[in-house]
């Protein structure tokens, strides 16, 4: 599938099952045990440096549908908005769940916690629209980091399943456009590994498995009427979000939130390196800790792609996969 462009590759069969284990659990069994089956399907040639991948695993509590595993390049993220959004439709397809056109609802396990799906079906019953509430957001605060042969440069560190760093990308002489691809990769990857050097506030309030880095965001004026703004999202080892990234949108919120310039209820649209969006608009406020986090909903449209069987041949040196970007 791909949303707004983003690869999704939902994995169907050929994973060990993991009864009895929560969702942060099963993602450090997969690091420690599993973590060449990733490989296999994320990297050439099966793959390649911007895949991503979902594996359906069980449920952590009583109400959820199911439990998602989130992979990428280089490992397993703690949240993923235009997966989400992907496997709500896929959800309806595969029988995971019972269609109630016009409006399906189930929850999901995700290693940040819980998320509540909306399936908006059209007049037929096919999945027209879906969108999740995500789990508290919240604005970290304004920070510079100090980058060689660039000097000090402001950002914004907030959460939104993840933690991301948030830059005016016109600071680099650079726009979120295709042209530039390779520079954003290349400055992402610099800024994101300055801002883990001299950051130390990047620390979930309650666990230690999400307090990391995940990537940078880059921000940029739309051409476009009716379009907030534009995002490109550089995350694990150089990939680059082709959607406007759903939890990135979710922090983006946050910080909106806090600078008054957002507000409950309000939604804004938000395009992609591709011109493709998602929505997003704040449903509440709640205490998280010392935050006060907002509750995110986003929307956007999934696609199917089509269907993969891989095969693993013992006598192929490459079997494993490789990486190369």
């Amino acid at each position: 599938m791909h949303t707004g462009g983003e690869p999704l590759r939902i994995i169907l069969d050929g994973y060990p099952t993991f009864d009895g284990l929560g969702i942060l659990e099963i993602r450090r069994e997969l690091e420690l045990h599993h973590d060449h089956l990733r490989k296999i399907l994320m990297w050439e040639p099966r793959g390649h440096a911007d895949m991503y991948g979902l594996l359906k695993v069980p449920a952590q509590r009583k109400d959820s549908a199911f439990g998602v595993i989130f992979m990428h390049n280089a490992g397993y993220s703690t949240m993923c908005g235009h997966a989400t959004i992907a496997i709500g439709k896929a959800a309806i397809h595969l029988g995971w769940v019972n269609p109630t056109p016009p409006l399906t609802t189930f929850k999901i396990d995700a290693p940040c916690g819980q998320l509540e799906v909306f399936v908006h079906h059209n007049q037929t019953g096919g999945v027209k629209r879906v969108s999740f509430e995500n789990v508290p957001s919240f604005y970290v605060g304004r920070y510079e980091v100090e980058i060689p042969a660039v000097g000090k440069m402001p950002y914004d560190l907030a959460y939104g399943g993840a933690f991301y760093a948030y830059l005016d990308i016109n600071q680099l002489g650079i726009s979120c456009e295709p042209k530039h691809y390779s520079e954003i990769i290349r400055w992402g990857k610099t800024i994101k590994k300055a801002v883990i050097a001299q950051n130390s506030d990047i620390r979930h309030p309650f666990e230690e498995d999400l307090s990391f880095l995940y990537g940078c965001i880059f921000i940029d004026k739309s051409k476009r009427e009716g379009i907030h703004s534009k995002n490109v999202c550089v995350f694990a080892d150089g990939e680059v979000d082709r959607s406007p990234t759903g939890s990135g949108v979710s922090g983006r919120a946050a910080i909106h939130y806090n600078m008054g310039q957002l507000g409950i209820k309000e939604e804004i649209s938000i395009e992609s390196i591709l011109g493709t969006e998602m929505e997003v608009s704040i449903d509440r406020t709640e205490n998280y800790d010392t935050y006060e986090a907002i509750i995110p909903w986003v929307s956007g449209t999934a696609y199917f792609t089509g269907t993969n069987e891989f095969w693993i041949d013992s006598e192929d040196p490459l079997s494993g996969g490789f990486f190369l970007q």
